[in-house]
């Protein structure tokens, strides 16, 4: 780990360490800013003490994080360009992270302290393409080199759909509960059964089921929101120290070449489907390719890549025995060739054996770059679990009383997050990342509806003005910012 400061200035190490700090900071905040909506049910259906669950909640988010894999943390890396994170000094790199944190973390704790469940994945995400189109802007170039375009589009498809489907799949749930076991005590809030029956507690297996919910959720929050985590302090790597980071230096030879023999097979496979991707790429093999020396990945390359990328990695068993520009160039070379792989799975005309041979073959191709040291894993997932035990109690309160005109009945808490912990996990699963506090809150106003309790309409109307601000917001603050840095140390 502290191998990286070596060859580094006083001053960048400094700049190094605090970027590492404010990404963590930004983890812990969203600890209690996010994870607080996990446990608003199990708390309000007085399935769990209040500290015992935000206790419990912590362990399950720091194991989401250990087990949660690394699909969403390489979502938010690619959000920008490969060339943009290449190929950037590092005062700019340094400048860019600064920003892009300072501005998600402002927004968090300004929502945080007013109650509002705001979503911190709108945050960080409206935040990095913030700084990715200033710096489209400074340098002159248009906004698609600046932020990845489709990766923005395919994250806020998610964003946005995964809260309808929330609220929609909660209150059918609820309806077929009610359906199921009519006149249950399963349908009582906590008062009414302490008026009823004189217990404040659920059920046994009804308070299982809540509590068994509610840690899915935490687990799910974790392997989704702290893979966020990860995924910037690999930003924040890559772009300041890229020597170090840009490819996994502790890759074996057999890694290496199962990364090589996955391009070639890429190879292989558009050459004998040429006549069904010609106007895809070129793939004459006698073509006389040439590259320029930084480029965006255009399809019509992808041949070229193969053969450069190839050359590169022959007779290579480490990484240590490419200079800087070397692993730089490879890292570009990988990601350019899995970018066109994922575009040619897509066509109508690739059979289901084909995608699927495509989709093994791109897990090798990103074996060495897809990747995340064992500390950042752990040092993520400490600030995520610690987080989520602090300040959980504004948001708690939002959830779990201002929502809905009525109390929480029992039925409601289960449906709300078993629709919570199903959505997270799917998208964790697909490396999508999506906003465990809207999906929640979603499902909580969705059981709302289907057990006619009514919606309070200032709280729905907050929290729907933070959802649509978010984006816009953060990406004003974190352009802002990197622009007039940008100018000030120019």
């Amino acid at each position: 780990m502290l191998e990286m400061f070596t060859g580094l200035s006083p001053v960048l190490g400094i700049s190094l360490f605090l970027a590492l700090l404010f990404v963590l900071a930004y983890e812990f905040i969203n600890g209690f800013h996010d994870t607080a909506n996990a446990v608003a049910t199990v708390i309000y259906t007085k399935a769990m003490p209040p500290h015992m669950a935000v206790v419990a909640s912590g362990i399950f988010n720091f194991a989401g994080v250990m087990l949660g894999g690394l699909g969403v943390a390489y979502a938010i890396v690619h959000l920008l360009p490969v060339d943009l994170l290449l190929n950037v000094a590092s005062t700019h790199g340094l400048v860019m992270v600064f920003s892009l944190l300072a501005s998600a973390i402002l927004w968090n704790l300004g929502t945080w302290y007013l109650g509002l469940p705001a979503s911190s994945s709108h945050t960080l995400i409206g935040a990095i393409l913030g700084v990715g189109a200033a710096n489209a802007f400074i340098t002159g170039m248009p906004l698609s080199s600046g932020i990845n375009i489709q990766k923005a589009i395919d994250i806020m498809l998610s964003l946005i759909i995964s809260p309808t489907v929330g609220l929609i799949v909660a209150g059918l749930l609820l309806m077929l509960a009610k359906r199921i076991w009519v006149g249950s005590k399963i349908h009582k809030t906590p008062e009414e059964r302490q008026l009823v029956d004189g217990k404040k507690h659920p059920p046994f297996w009804t308070r299982f089921t809540l509590i068994a919910s509610a840690m899915g959720v935490s687990f799910v929050h974790g392997s989704n929101d702290g893979q966020k985590g990860i995924g910037m302090i690999m930003l924040v790597l890559i772009g300041v120290v890229p020597g170090a980071f840009v490819v996994n230096l502790e890759s074996t030879a057999y890694q290496i070449a199962r990364t090589r023999d996955a391009a070639l097979h890429m190879q292989t496979f558009y050459e004998q489907s040429q006549d069904k991707l010609s106007e895809l790429m070129v793939l004459g093999k006698d073509a006389n390719h040439t590259l320029p020396p930084i480029f965006k990945c255009d399809t019509k390359q992808t041949v070229a890549e193969i053969q450069t990328l190839a050359s590169r990695l022959e007779n290579i068993t480490h990484y240590n025995q490419l200079d800087v520009d070397g692993r730089r160039q490879v890292r570009r070379l990988l990601l350019c060739i899995d970018d066109t792989a994922k575009k040619v799975s897509k066509m109508p005309f690739i059979s289901a054996k084909e995608k699927d041979d495509l989709s093994r073959l791109r897990k090798d191709l990103t074996l060495t770059t897809e990747y995340a040291p064992t500390w950042v894993i752990v040092a993520v997932a400490l600030a995520l679990g610690v987080g989520t035990m602090i300040g959980w109690k504004r948001i708690v309160l939002t959830v779990g009383e201002k929502i809905g005109q009525k109390g929480m009945t029992y039925s409601q808490g289960m449906a709300a997050q078993i629709t919570a912990a199903a959505a997270i996990g799917i998208a964790s699963v697909t490396g999508m990342p999506v906003s465990t506090t809207h999906v929640l809150s979603s499902a909580v106003a969705g059981t709302m509806v289907a057990n006619r309790s009514g919606l309070q309409s200032g709280t729905v109307k907050n929290i729907l003005l933070a959802w649509v601000l978010t984006l816009p917001a953060t990406i004003l603050l974190a352009g802002g910012m990197f622009y007039g840095l940008i100018k000030l140390f120019s």
